[in-house]
C-alpha cells in the first residue's frame, strides 16, 4: 500500500548538492512509486533560529524551482506554503498541551540547533520546533517521514504526540515511522559539511561556471595518488565521492582511474562530472518562470488546506 510521505525544507537559500543526494533523488523515487507526497516550503520556520526572514520571498520560489528541476512532479506532489494553511498552526495548541516543557529542553536536536545558532538567546519558537515538525507531519497523516540521523529525536516526538493523542482522545493519526537516508555525508569545498549558510556548497542552479570556481578552491591534500579512504583523507575522498555520485560508480573506480594525476586531475574530473550531471537539472530550470512556480504553489496550498481543514476538523471533534 502505497504511504503518504511528509518532507520539506527551509527557504533559507538554493538547495545544492548534498541536498540532492541526501533527500531529493529519494523523493523522487518515492513519488514515482506511488507515494502521496506532500513537500513542505517552511517559511515559519526559517524564524526559529533568525530575527527576520531574509529575502524570503525569492528563497521560496527558487526552492520550488529546485524541486521542479530534479524532477518532483507537481501533477503528483504537492508543494505547499507553511504560511499558507492556517489549520495547520492551530493543531499546534492541542499537541503542545501533549508534551512537557522538560521532554522539550531535553531534545537533543533543538540543543544542537541552539549551539549552532551562535545566539545569546532564543525565541520560545525554537523550544516548540519538535511540535511545529509534529503538526507539519501529522496534518496529512503521514506515516513515513524521510530524515537524517539528527532529525530522529524530532520524529520521536512527532511519534510520542501522535500515541498520547489518540491514547487521550481516540485513534486519529498514525504512528508515522522514520525512513533513514543511508546517503553519504557531502562535505563543502572547505572541508566542513555542505551548508546554505557557510558558503561552501555546490547549487543545483549554480553556473558551469560557478561550479567550477567552487571547486578549484575545495581543499584537497600534498599527495599526488588518489585513493578513496575517507577516514584519513576526508577532503580527497569528498570528491572522489562526489564525482562518483554524479557519474553512478563506485568511488574506489573514480580513484583508481585518477590514478596518481594528483589534486589537479581530480578536480577536473570532478568539475566534468558534475556539471555534466547538472546540465538536465539547468536545463529544466531554464524552463521555468514564475507564473508557473506561482500556480504550483497555489495548487499546492489549496490541497494542504483541504487536508488540513479536515484533520483540524477530527481533532476538535475527538477532543469534544
Amino acid at each position: 500500500m502505497p504511504s503518504t510521505i511528509l518532507t520539506g525544507d527551509r527557504p533559507t537559500g538554493p538547495l545544492h548538492l548534498g541536498h540532492y543526494f541526501g533527500t531529493l533523488a529519494n523523493r523522487v523515487r518515492l513519488q514515482r512509486e506511488g507515494a502521496d507526497l506532500f513537500v513542505l516550503v517552511a517559511d515559519y520556520q526559517v524564524l526559529t533560529d533568525r530575527d527576520v526572514a531574509d529575502r524570503l520571498a525569492e528563497h521560496v520560489e527558487g526552492l520550488v524551482a529546485d524541486y521542479l528541476s530534479v524532477g518532483i512532479d507537481p501533477a503528483a506532489a504537492t508543494i505547499f506554503r507553511h504560511s499558507a494553511v492556517p489549520a495547520l498552526n492551530q493543531l499546534m495548541l492541542p499537541f503542545l498541551s501533549l508534551v512537557s516543557v522538560g521532554e522539550l529542553r531535553r531534545n537533543p536536536t533543538v540543543k544542537d540547533e541552539i549551539s549552532a545558532s551562535g545566539q545569546a538567546t532564543v525565541s520560545g519558537l525554537m523550544f516548540t520546533y519538535p511540535v511545529h515538525q509534529a503538526a507539519d507531519i501529522l496534518f496529512c497523516k503521514a506515516d513515513l517521514v524521510p530524515v537524517g540521523k539528527d532529525q530522529l529525536p524530532h520524529q520521536e516526538i512527532t511519534r510520542l504526540i501522535a500515541r498520547r493523542f489518540n491514547e487521550r482522545y481516540g485513534p486519529v493519526f498514525p504512528v508515522p515511522d522514520a525512513l533513514l537516508s543511508d546517503a553519504p555525508l557531502l562535505l563543502g569545498t572547505d572541508g566542513r559539511k555542505m551548508s546554505k549558510s557557510r558558503g561552501n556548497a555546490i547549487a543545483l542552479s549554480a553556473t558551469p561556471d560557478e561550479t567550477a570556481r567552487l571547486i578549484r578552491r575545495a581543499k584537497t591534500d600534498d599527495d599526488r595518488h588518489i585513493t578513496y579512504e575517507p577516514e584519513t583523507r576526508p577532503e580527497v575522498s569528498n570528491l572522489v565521492r562526489i564525482a562518483a555520485l554524479c557519474q553512478d560508480r563506485d568511488p574506489n573506480e573514480v580513484a583508481a582511474d585518477i590514478g596518481s594525476g594528483g589534486a589537479a586531475a581530480l578536480k577536473k574530473v570532478t568539475i566534468e562530472s558534475v556539471n555534466e550531471f547538472l546540465r538536465p537539472i539547468r536545463a529544466r530550470r531554464a524552463e521555468l518562470d514564475r507564473a508557473e512556480l506561482r500556480h504550483v504553489l497555489d495548487k499546492g496550498n489549496a490541497r494542504a488546506n483541504q487536508v488540513a481543514d479536515r484533520t483540524l476538523t477530527e481533532v476538535r471533534e475527538a477532543m469534544t
